[in-house]
């Protein structure tokens, strides 16, 4: 029965959807013909540095490019067009079709073997049939070009590229409608309007600023009551109610868990190792509390020079209390998090687990592929190899604490964890009722190891200083058994401070990494940050590739209105808090998403400003929001995690995530394992920094939407509190319902179509569910899951 009632409410769902879905109110329209064909993703891009050119560089180069000294089968692998024209025995591939690729057949010892000495993995492999499905997307020219560590007595006094250039204090540019600007910011804005002959969108309506200023700063839609208090608010006091409400909203605990999940996507956050190439999956069961620590950050304002300080080399700062000594060691569980290789099958995983720390350092928080010069110097960025080895010997020089991971050798059993002190850490163990079942035959082994410290000490994952630092080597090729000489530790050369610090030989050099991060003068960093922010708050950036500021990366749609943002950010102290507050109250930040055609057709990728973005939810607002228009979301912080207890090496992970009404920060983030009712809406996997989630339209959305037994749930139980009113009738009930899921009242068609759906729906069910109860909770359930599903509920203009 519950089955069939499950078809029926989804049938009727299809009907309902068709009277209140809505298309967007306008389509930015994209770029066709050659010049959308020119400009590559630069998700294509990164996969190719990532994935691609290192494989070519250390296994292709020396028989198949210009420095060859016999050119193999006539075929250049070392620029684009010589593997599209390929060899004697033709072009390299076929795009799209990785089996009728010679390049495929010849790495998987089809006919050819290449390369001759051993074959690849077959992760590797798989990676080149990939980029061949992509269409082969390739950034390299004829002529690569190769970077070279600048010299002492060099001539060129900064390097050509922009990111490197000195952060200026540009004065706001003259504007001639003067009485638009609520901020100095929007300053740059107009003039860059206006030049173009242009005007910015009239301002959103308050009641779509309302619940855009929700969703921005808590992650959470506005209650019916919420909405209403600062619409009547609003027309009494205008631009002072809308700081009063940004003010309440920056002050919410819900601030720390909206922006703490933007900065764990930067952060590479998982709760397990993820795959590690043999099928296992142990789980990291402490580094929930590194998550609790960046929310608490956010929430108290730390400043981002002390908060970045803190997650590099926290257990080298000065504690007053064991309080703050504990919080200084969960924020370097920053460094440690990352998803580590299988140790049993890597000679190189040491040198793995620094290249992790180094790419999540360098992309995220300078916005440079530096992980790109372990092999060879950066093709494109001026980064060299020995660049890259001064950073690691930082690395190299500090202990990795991540745990024992179920005992096993894949991560290191010699590697401790931090103790923590303070009771206010201690997590009692679970009663069995709310700890996950693990299916004995997930494990990757049968006994249970043994505990190796107390039962209830409070740990931690983080890192620490090795008694004995060193210098690291350079790895040829980036083969760790393949050494040159060795590079004193540092930091990039073309990155150029007034006074960069210098490090002790008794020390690791983090925590002069991270005065020279937070340098006064450093190019990077306060830009970076800035542009992240501005990502968030308007769903764009002002550096489209927010992960990357180097030569191939976006050049700024403003970049004296980025210089003036990272200015502001320094000098009023590096608050998050302060610099998100000064551009949500701007003007830019409060125009509508409508515009007129002249506006989108002269811009239609919206790089002048002149209106704000339509965005879809992402997945954790999306289920959150759900769960509040329901009724059953639980507000508090969610404790601990629920694998706190659970130190496993598991092969399926899936019975691990336990039922959870708290909001979905709180939901258990294991790698290759999300939770179900996140996973179809493009999160991060967790294994690199991720500036900038994708956004992909699939059908596993809409089935989820429609058939998921979480979404059909909520439905039922949103009916059944609808319900609970006896005095209500019917046309009162669908205003409540509008109310909870819209934020507004429905329109009197609006209410027509409701009362006629209610009606057939209930007309239909009767020879289905005779239970007159269970029957019109089902019909209300039905109207719910519709509004649930529309464009309104899902998108913030």
């Amino acid at each position: 029965m519950r089955k069939r009632i499950t078809l029926i409410s989804a049938a009727c769902w299809f009907l309902a959807i068709s009277f209140y879905a809505e298309e967007p109110a306008w389509s930015a329209k994209k770029p066709t013909g050659k010049s959308a064909q020119a400009k590559m993703d630069p998700k294509q891009r990164a996969f190719f540095e990532n994935k691609i050119r290192p494989v070519l560089v250390k296994k292709c180069y020396s028989c198949h490019s210009s420095k060859s000294e016999e050119l193999g089968g006539k075929l250049r692998m070392d620029t684009r067009d010589g593997m599209r024209v390929g060899g004697e025995s033709g072009p390299a591939f076929v795009e799209g079709r990785p089996n009728e690729s010679l390049l495929i057949q010849a790495l998987r010892y089809d006919d050819l073997e290449m390369p001759p000495d051993e074959p690849l993995s077959e992760a590797v492999i798989n990676d080149f049939i990939t980029w061949v499905k992509m269409g082969v997307p390739d950034p390299r020219i004829d002529h690569p070009l190769i970077a070279k560590k600048p010299t002492e007595d060099s001539t060129v006094a900064k390097p050509e590229l922009w990111s490197f250039q000195p952060v200026r204090n540009p004065a706001p540019p003259a504007v001639q409608n003067q009485s638009w600007v609520y901020d100095p910011l929007d300053h740059f804005v107009l003039s860059r309007i206006e030049a173009a002959e242009l005007n910015p969108t009239h301002d959103a309506a308050p009641v779509r600023l309302v619940r855009r200023l929700y969703y921005d700063l808590t992650g959470l839609p506005p209650t019916a009551e919420q909405v209403e208090a600062f619409l009547d608010d609003y027309q009494r006091r205008q631009q002072q109610a809308v700081a009063h409400l940004v003010d309440e909203l920056l002050a919410s605990p819900h601030f720390g868990e909206r922006w703490g999940r933007h900065w764990l996507d930067v952060a590479r956050y998982g709760e397990s190792n993820g795959n590690d190439g043999l099928g296992r999956n142990p789980t990291f069961p402490h580094a929930w509390r590194y998550r609790d620590f960046v929310i608490q950050a956010l929430n108290n304002d730390v400043p981002y020079d002390r908060f970045l300080t803190e997650q590099i080399a926290g257990d080298l700062l000065t504690a007053k209390t064991p309080e703050e000594r504990d919080r200084l060691l969960l924020a370097t569980g920053f460094l440690a998090i990352g998803s580590k290789p299988a140790k049993a099958m890597n000679v190189n995983f040491d040198m793995d687990v620094v290249n992790d720390q180094i790419n999540v350092i360098s992309t995220g928080v300078m916005g440079l592929s530096v992980a790109c010069a372990r092999c060879h110097d950066h093709k494109h960025d001026p980064i060299p190899t020995a660049d890259y080895y001064a950073m690691a010997g930082i690395f190299l020089s500090t202990e990795t604490m991540w745990g024992y991971a179920a005992n096993q050798p894949l991560t290191a059993p010699e590697t401790p964890l931090h103790v923590l002190k303070s009771k206010h850490h201690y997590m009692p163990p679970p009663d069995s009722g709310a700890q996950p079942k693990v299916d004995p035959h997930t494990l990757s082994r049968k006994k249970k190891p043994k505990n190796v410290y107390p039962p209830g000490t409070a740990l931690a994952m983080g890192v620490r200083e090795k008694k004995k630092p060193v210098d690291c080597k350079i790895n040829i090729k980036g083969e760790s058994k393949k050494l040159g000489p060795s590079v004193p530790r540092g930091f990039l050369s073309a990155c150029k401070v007034t006074q960069p610090p210098k490090i002790d030989d008794k020390q690791s050099g983090r925590l002069q990494l991270a005065e020279w991060l937070t340098s006064a003068d450093h190019p990077q960093t306060a830009r970076v940050m800035v542009n992240r922010i501005w990502l968030h708050l308007f769903g764009q950036a002002l550096v489209r590739t927010p992960d990357d500021f180097g030569i191939y990366g976006e050049r700024p749609t403003h970049p004296q209105l980025l210089d003036h943002l990272a200015t502001r950010f320094r000098t009023e102290g590096w608050s998050i808090k302060q610099l998100i507050r000064s551009i949500v109250l701007s003007r830019t930040y409060q125009l509508s998403s409508f515009c007129d055609d002249l506006i989108l057709d002269a811009d239609p990728e919206n790089k002048l400003l002149c209106r704000h973005n339509r965005r879809r939810l992402d997945a954790e607002s999306l289920r959150d929001s759900i769960l509040a228009a329901s009724g059953q979301l639980n507000r508090e912080p969610g404790l601990g995690s629920s694998i706190a207890h659970v130190d496993e090496l598991v092969n399926k992970a899936g019975n691990l995530h336990l039922p959870d009404n708290h909001r979905s920060i709180y939901l258990c983030m294991m790698r290759h394992s999300e939770p179900p009712e996140l996973s179809s809406f493009d999160l991060p996997d967790s294994t690199k920094p991720v500036g900038k989630r994708n956004e992909t339209t699939l059908p596993t959305q809409s089935l989820f939407l429609i058939n998921s037994h979480f979404l059909i749930e909520q439905s039922q139980l949103f009916a059944k509190d609808i319900l609970l009113n006896p005095k209500l009738n019917d046309s009162q009930r669908i205003h409540l319902v509008y109310r909870r899921a819209l934020n507004r009242v429905p329109e009197s068609s609006e209410l027509s179509r409701a009362l006629a759906l209610i009606q057939d729906v209930n007309t239909a069910l009767k020879t289905e569910i005779s239970q007159d109860k269970l029957r019109r909770q089902t019909v209300w359930a039905t109207l719910c899951q519709a509004l649930l599903n529309t464009n309104e509920f899902r998108y913030v203009d």
